[in-house]
């Protein structure tokens, strides 16, 4: 079960003027099921996106990274889950392609207007035959209106649909962001087993929005971690269709900072559902690492304590056998740590202090706090004034079952 994830009602979730979705099914791994998504974008818009830097990349996200640098005007997303495309050779690129080739010519676009995303099961053929028969279903069915069907088409072991959409006023203007997002497993930074599609109707040029969605992925998917595996599908995207009456043209522009912010904690919305979510999990765990002399250090001591097993098993049993996290923090890597600098706070209590238990830390106090459904921790280094943060979730039994039962 998900951990306090908030799904909007439909009635709050704001289309983006500038933006159609179309869904459909295409039967790619399971009958009866919406699992081809196809987003069309208005004439003007421009896009950027991040991508998994897994050496082993699919397909789809070799040939976003390639139309995306053609400098053509990107007018199309097309999106299927049930099938990853990846291991899948030269036969998989050309899938790639031929899916883009079919929703141009059904879009009046050129092929390297469109972005192909998959999502599914790694090392299978995709069965592009089904895939193209229902990319005609997908765009009958273009809609403003249609986010909340599309978070639950690209859902794979997702339990529930993630949706951010706010409105907000910035100078003069009323903006809109409304994104979706999917992933619950395979997730670790450097972007994970995770699709993440924002859109505003702010006008951003494309080489400032290109930056943007770099700075907001390191800041949001890039702080999320559910069990350290990065994928070969993961991909954020922003869309700026420049519908309303808000520009901002540069880094400097009057009115940066604000859309800027907006941006990036929509998408650290998003990527907060997805560890909420996170298969089998129970906890939601908040880790901040202060006192570091750099935030790479910082980073190096959170992701090994968020990505310890005997950490996560702990925290899922409610067991306050927090000597599992100063073991992590001692391995992180930072040669030179004085460990009798280090402090522990689970919560509100502390428990270590000058690397040691502290004197006035209770067990129970501890089981207390890791009883809750969300758990913040922040470890203090001694060492410098840079703070940084991580999430994660705790490892149940479904965890394992859920992976040993995927493609069945």
């Amino acid at each position: 079960m998900a951990v306090n994830l908030i799904i909007p009602p439909e009635s709050e979730i704001h289309p983006v003027n500038g933006v159609e979705i179309g869904i459909a099914e295409a039967g790619i791994r399971k009958a009866n099921h919406k699992d081809l998504t196809v987003f069309r974008l208005a004439e003007g818009s421009t896009v950027a996106g991040v991508f998994t830097r897994n050496r082993f990349r699919a397909a789809p996200v070799q040939l976003c990274e390639s139309h995306l640098a053609s400098g053509q005007a990107i007018r199309a997303l097309v999106i299927n889950t049930g099938n990853a495309n990846a291991g899948t050779g030269a036969a998989g690129m050309q899938v790639a392609r031929q899916t883009c080739d079919t929703a141009a010519a059904l879009l009046s676009l050129q092929p390297e207007q469109v972005l192909p995303f998959s999502t599914g099961v790694i090392l299978e053929p995709l069965p592009l035959d089904r895939l193209l028969a229902a990319l005609p279903a997908a765009i009958d069915n273009l809609k403003a209106a249609n986010w909340l069907q599309a978070a639950h088409s690209i859902m794979t072991t997702d339990t529930q649909p993630k949706v951010s959409s706010q409105r907000v006023q910035i100078g003069n203007e009323t903006v809109t962001i409304t994104g979706i997002s999917k992933g619950a497993g395979m997730i670790r930074p450097n972007m994970a087993t995770m699709l993440g599609f924002m859109a505003t109707d702010a006008a951003i040029p494309a080489g400032l929005l290109a930056d943007m969605a770099r700075r907001i992925a390191d800041r949001s998917f890039n702080r999320i971690t559910v069990d350290g595996d990065t994928s070969t599908n993961d991909s954020f995207i922003i869309m700026a269709t420049g519908r309303s009456g808000l520009s901002v043209d540069s880094a400097s522009s009057p009115h940066y900072q604000a859309l800027y912010q907006a941006l990036e904690a929509a998408a650290l919305e998003l990527a907060q559902k997805i560890v909420r979510d996170a298969e089998g999990a129970t906890k939601f765990m908040t880790i901040q690492v202060s006192d570091a002399t750099n935030a790479e250090e910082a980073l190096q001591v959170a992701y090994a304590v968020a990505h310890s097993p005997l950490v996560k098993t702990a925290f899922y049993a409610s067991d306050p056998n927090l000597g599992r996290i100063l073991a992590a923090i001692g391995y992180a890597g930072i040669a030179d740590l004085d460990v009798s600098r280090v402090s522990l706070w689970l919560g509100d209590v502390l428990v270590a202090s000058q690397g040691q238990r502290h004197p006035g830390y209770r067990e129970e106090d501890g089981q207390r706090v890791m009883k809750e459904a969300e758990i913040p921790m922040r470890i203090a280094l001694g060492r410098g004034q840079v703070s940084e943060t991580v999430y994660t979730c705790d490892f149940s039994h479904d965890y394992v079952s859920i992976n040993a039962d995927y493609r069945s």
